[in-house]
């Protein structure tokens, strides 16, 4: 009971003590393996229909990352100063369309179902895709989906950073059609397979911020018993 005590202890300590870095010590780097840590809590991350629809791509090229500046409002501070900067590819409904070669290679050979199982689960996705969430209307809607698994798999690479005193910031503040011009010019979008969905960027505070604040836990939470 101690240990699980300690544990939740530790978990929110982690939690309140993270905060949103605006501006990093540039002469503060994250260890190697430190960052691996964090880079498999990503890796490890759940999504919809275990599609694992992202990619992330860890910037320290100064040159890029100057480029990126250009047309990144909302990390001004961080490109210049963060240890590491990542950018989080979201894959297009090239990839994560239920009859994709892409689905069935991730299936297959990923997820290792049995070739018989996996025609049957697609006729699942297929429903899933067209009927439940109605996500086949156009590429952005599909693209928005895939999206919402990279935010979950953001969430727990900063959860892991804040567990380990490593801070960061998630970043969205960007051009869209600019930045992806810049990476389709980088060949980083795999031929529109990829595209930006958020960033993130980490490394050790430059000062201290002030208190957290959040809503009490009753008005955000409804019990229907």
């Amino acid at each position: 009971m101690e240990d699980k005590t300690k544990r939740k202890a530790d978990l929110l300590h982690a939690f309140q003590e993270r905060h949103a870095t605006k501006e990093f010590d540039p002469t503060k780097k994250v260890a190697e393996d430190d960052f691996h840590f964090i880079l498999e809590a990503a890796r490890l991350s759940p999504s919809s229909v275990g599609y694992e629809p992202w990619k992330f791509v860890v910037v320290q090229n100064e040159t890029l990352r100057n480029k990126l500046k250009e047309i990144t409002w909302g990390a001004q501070g961080q490109l210049p100063t963060a240890s590491h900067f990542v950018l989080i590819l979201a894959r297009t409904a090239k990839d994560t369309k239920y009859d994709s070669d892409y689905v069935k290679n991730h299936m297959l050979h990923v997820k290792k179902l049995p070739p018989e199982l996996f025609e049957k689960a697609k006729v699942r996705y297929k429903a899933f895709q067209e009927h439940d969430l109605k996500l086949l209307e156009n590429e952005r809607t599909m693209l928005d989906w895939a999206g919402k698994q990279t935010y979950i798999a953001l969430a727990n690479m900063m959860t892991a950073a804040a567990f380990i005193g490593i801070d960061s910031c998630p970043i969205e503040g960007f051009d869209f059609d600019k930045v992806q011009a810049l990476l389709e010019e980088e060949h980083l979008l795999e031929d529109g397979h990829l595209a930006i969905s958020a960033m993130v960027a980490f490394g050790y505070r430059a000062k201290e911020p002030r208190p957290k604040t959040r809503k009490p836990l009753d008005e955000i939470v409804t019990w229907i018993e």
